[in-house]
């Protein structure tokens, strides 16, 4: 049997896939071979040979032939002890971070309402306010790539976005704000707050303890930075009612808890 004739295809593509995703470009993931990878922030050593034993034996003795359960209670409780979650707060797993992005997009925004982020930071703020019909508001860095402030309190005022991504440190350009900026835009958004401290580990300080003390933050975390990113694994803490929203959007069978 032939294949379609490549005319019919994009025809049928062009009838059928949205303009606006058409018009993007796929998150770039460049080939290292031949080179000293940098770009992706993974851990360029091996883990322990016992950890590699750990997580061999752990996979053997899974059913794989069943979904996971739906109770991650022990899963929770030993995210919680082991990378400081308060008590008092719920957790939400995802595939990485991309997955936990896409979902509070998801979740919070109806077509055409604002995701608001410092500017440049993660592209996949962008990218997941695109996917779900959102409107990407990025607030340019200024000219020594420290967060412009006034410029995100005018932004927020203006727009009054659903959403506002804080990445702390930020992603690309390693900056971390100060606490005095970060809470001036948790006390003006007039929707949800996300810290994302992907690159946390290489910073002294993580909003993780406070979690709890705005009513509108959560903090999103990754794995991939401490030399985990091959588990694709992230989670994201806060208020018990935030977290209770996210789960409508997300698998319950899977990563929620």
């Amino acid at each position: 049997m032939s294949a379609a004739p490549a005319a019919d295809v994009a025809g049928r593509i062009q009838g059928t896939v949205r303009a606006d995703i058409r018009e993007l470009a796929a998150y770039p993931v460049a080939h290292a071979e031949g080179c000293i990878k940098l770009d992706a922030m993974e851990c360029p050593y091996e883990l322990p040979e016992a950890v590699r034993e750990d997580i061999a034996r752990t996979v053997r003795d899974t059913p794989l032939n069943r979904y996971p359960a739906a109770d991650l209670t022990a899963l929770q409780q030993a995210v919680k002890a082991g990378f400081g979650v308060p008590d008092a707060a719920d957790v939400l797993f995802g595939n990485g971070s991309d997955e936990l992005i896409h979902i509070i997009v998801q979740a919070c925004c109806e077509p055409g309402d604002v995701v608001m982020s410092p500017w440049p930071s993660f592209v996949y703020f962008d990218m997941a306010a695109r996917f779900d019909h959102a409107r990407f508001v990025g607030v340019p860095l200024t000219a020594d790539l420290t967060l412009d402030l006034p410029a995100m309190l005018a932004a927020i005022r203006e727009h009054q976005p659903k959403v506002v991504f804080l990445a702390v440190p930020n992603n690309p350009t390693g900056g971390l704000w100060s606490d005095a900026d970060v809470q001036a835009i948790i006390n003006a958004a007039p929707g949800l707050v996300v810290l994302d401290e992907a690159y946390q580990p290489f910073a002294d300080r993580s909003w993780m303890p406070d979690v709890l003390d705005a009513s509108n933050v959560v903090v999103m975390r990754t794995v991939s930075k401490i030399g985990l990113a091959g588990l694709r694994f992230g989670y994201l803490a806060g208020h018990p009612a935030w977290i209770a929203e996210r789960t409508r959007c997300a698998r319950p069978t899977t990563w929620t808890c």
